[in-house]
């Protein structure tokens, strides 16, 4: 397996892991966001789960806002995350 191939996969199960942690609740969203993961989308997945966090006005935990803007570093996606702090609850 390519580098490349390993790195997608690892972030794969990562934007999952975070979904799983997210407080999306919308079924609809969920659904599309798994269905991008599964087609290697990782970064749209990424940036839509953010996307609808933040249009929903989603509370996040610091911590959890710290996975995303770790993730979002990793990935080069810093503006997926830009405005998630104004959502963070104690």
């Amino acid at each position: 397996m390519a580098w490349g191939q390993l790195v997608s996969l690892s972030y794969r199960a990562r934007v999952a892991a975070l979904l799983e942690d997210s407080p999306l609740t919308s079924r609809a969203v969920i659904t599309d966001v798994r269905h991008l993961l599964s087609h290697g989308e990782e970064a749209l997945a990424f940036d839509t789960m953010c996307s609808w966090i933040y249009e929903d006005a989603l509370p996040i935990t610091p911590q959890y806002h710290a996975s995303l803007v770790a993730m979002a570093n990793e990935m080069d996606r810093p503006r997926s995350v830009q405005r998630l702090d104004e959502l963070l609850i104690d």
